[in-house]
């Protein structure tokens, strides 16, 4: 080899290092200037009330500031798209959950990224329950007694959702399917509409979170039959879940989660995993989010490995249910 190009070789190799200590240096220093949340939704929604939630304690743990900033459009893929297109620097992520990273990309034939593969994990941070709640008039004081009269009356009834595709419809498709019902889905936009319907007596039943309708259940206007999840919910424990009720491990829970671009450096992931962890185990954060219908996840849930795989799973999951709802990718 000619020294000329020994020497090129040699300035190539040192500036690798150099270019390579200097980024693992600026991860390890990780943050060192604020960070922005990006919250897929308009403001004042679940997202946005969870998302601001943990940006406030995360800046008192990271000690830098973090930004949220609400990019809402397509579902919440707008916001969530910017992120994954981001330099893996560490100081953006994503607010996101089972609408940004699982529902809303089913419905599109090209959705604007790639759930499973544009991210990196963090942490799975709350869970919300939904419920199977009927109007109040409606024979079905519980699960067993709800299947009995729907399989009577199925041609004859009907369910409501804030509209095609959402996690309320979603959750309601996935009960009528493990049930084996065959009941007309009404869509509406928004839930106020449909919950106005129900409580009007033109609507059977519907299946949104614990919190949006809280106080209709503790005010008995609606019939709280069954929460769909696992377990009961700690806002309304004396509501039989699901699989209590004899529909063993359905599960048809709300999650939210907290996403990097790709490729962040190891350090910045650890990092923020951790402050994420330590932010779920403030008690004061873990009684808000009850009071808002949320939970934390178990500490067994709550590594980036978990997260993955998690995801994958409810994609796989959730794209069944769409198929069996007949709704088709747009």
């Amino acid at each position: 080899m000619r020294p000329l190009h020994r020497q090129f070789l040699h300035l190539v190799t040192v500036a690798l290092i150099t270019l390579t200590s200097t980024s693992l240096a600026l991860a390890q220093n990780w943050p060192t200037r604020p960070i922005t949340m990006v919250v897929p939704y308009a403001a004042g929604g679940v997202y946005d009330t969870f998302g601001r939630i943990y940006a406030a304690r995360l800046s008192e743990i990271l000690g830098h500031q973090v930004i949220v900033e609400n990019i809402g459009g397509a579902g919440g893929m707008t916001g969530t798209a910017r992120v994954a297109k981001a330099a893996p620097d560490g100081y953006q992520f994503v607010f996101g959950g089972i609408s940004t990273h699982v529902q809303v990309p089913l419905l599109y034939k090209k959705p604007l990224y790639d759930a499973a593969i544009d991210f990196t994990p963090v942490a799975l941070v709350a869970e919300t329950a939904l419920v199977l709640v009927a109007r109040k008039d409606l024979p079905a004081g519980n699960l067993a007694a709800f299947i009995a009269y729907a399989k009577l009356n199925q041609t004859k009834m009907q369910y409501g959702s804030p509209g095609p595709g959402t996690g309320s419809h979603l959750a309601c498709a996935l009960l009528n399917a493990e049930i084996g019902l065959d009941i007309t889905h009404i869509p509406y936009r928004g839930m106020s509409p449909a919950m106005n319907d129900l409580l009007g007596g033109r609507l059977d039943y519907i299946c949104p979170t614990v919190s949006t309708v809280l106080s209709q259940i503790e005010g008995k206007l609606v019939q709280a039959t069954a929460v769909l999840t696992r377990a009961r919910s700690t806002t309304i424990p004396d509501v039989a879940s699901a699989h209590e009720q004899g529909i063993t491990g359905f599960d048809a829970s709300g999650w939210y989660a907290i996403f990097l671009p790709k490729n962040v450096p190891a350090p910045i992931l650890q990092k923020l995993n951790g402050a994420t962890v330590a932010a779920m185990n403030t008690p004061s954060l873990v009684v808000r989010l009850k009071e808002l219908g949320a939970t934390v996840p178990p500490p067994e849930q709550r590594s980036p490995d978990y997260l993955q795989k998690f995801v994958a799973s409810e994609i796989e999951k959730w794209a069944k249910v769409v198929k069996l709802a007949g709704i088709k990718p747009e």
